[in-house]
């Protein structure tokens, strides 16, 4: 069994935005969250819709990346280049409600007004709207790869926790040296949840993941995008990760190129986890 640690711990308020690094979280069955006092953020709390009410990603505006979001006692507080910071009340409200998409999911959410609406559309230069997810709705997660579980989500794309280990970037960037190109921070995966002192893709087979109290269990490659290929720091948009991953990490069973695994919490939601934890790993086989 190898000796295994939390190395970092992410959340991403505002789908398609930066993420907020912590040095512990609070896990819910959705995913984690940052605590600030009593009030706190999910992951994927928050996202941005057109005006046909589907989701917008770095995908398409990759300016998103940009904008970064930090927590204080009472409200998510958003700053861009350029923009006067944007502070998003954690308080629950009376919100008016709009019916949105995400992938094959049409839910209704809290629109965040027209205030919030005309500075992102201002800064990414499209009409958008932030909607803030009803904790009211269940948004399940695929069971055919959750059977059993329950296993339900927020704004995240498909389930509560993305696992990277630091390893197997530390195998792509010397992949990607070979071929003359830069390394790349782990910020361009996107993960919630990064794991010291395994082998390089190892968490492609594991079973489990126990920490202070916690248990994850790690159920589907995740599927990388062109999201990867987006300079967290610039917003702009290359060809790698994805041409590198393309020669040897093409999974046919899941339709694309993995790098990371999803995961689902098992046991232990309610339970804080803190980076540095030791990490108990079980294998499939």
């Amino acid at each position: 069994m190898p000796d295994a640690r939390i190395a970092a711990l992410d959340v991403y308020p505002v789908k398609g935005c930066r993420g907020i690094g912590l040095t512990s979280a609070r896990v819910t069955e959705r995913g984690l969250r940052a605590e600030s006092g009593a009030a706190g953020v999910l992951d994927r709390e928050w996202m941005l819709v057109d005006a046909t009410g589907a989701f917008v990603t770095q995908r398409t505006h990759p300016r998103l990346a940009l904008i970064e979001p930090g927590l204080v006692a009472d409200a998510l507080v958003l700053t861009a280049p350029g923009q006067p910071p944007l502070a998003v009340p954690l308080a629950p409200a009376a919100r008016s409600r709009r019916e949105v998409t995400v992938w094959d999911s049409r839910i209704e959410a809290h629109d965040e007004g027209p205030a919030a609406a005309r500075w992102f559309s201002t800064f990414v230069g499209a009409d958008l709207r932030l909607v803030r997810f009803d904790p009211e709705v269940r948004r399940p997660c695929n069971p055919h790869y959750t059977p059993g579980t329950g296993a339900h989500i927020a704004f995240a794309d498909g389930y509560p926790i993305l696992v990277i280990g630091e390893s197997s970037l530390t195998d792509l960037n010397a992949r990607l040296a070979a071929r003359g190109a830069p390394p790349l921070p782990m910020n361009r995966f996107r993960p919630n949840f990064v794991l010291a002192g395994l082998e390089p893709y190892d968490e492609d087979h594991l079973d489990t993941i126990a920490a202070d109290g916690v248990t994850l269990r790690l159920v589907k490659p995740c599927t990388r995008c062109q999201v990867t290929t987006t300079d967290q720091e610039t917003a702009t948009v290359g060809t790698e990760p994805l041409a590198t991953l393309g020669g040897y990490r093409n999974n046919p069973d899941v339709g694309g190129v993995v790098f990371g695994m999803n995961a689902v919490i098992v046991a232990g939601a309610g339970r804080a986890l803190g980076v540095g934890a030791s990490a108990d790993c079980s294998y499939r086989f």
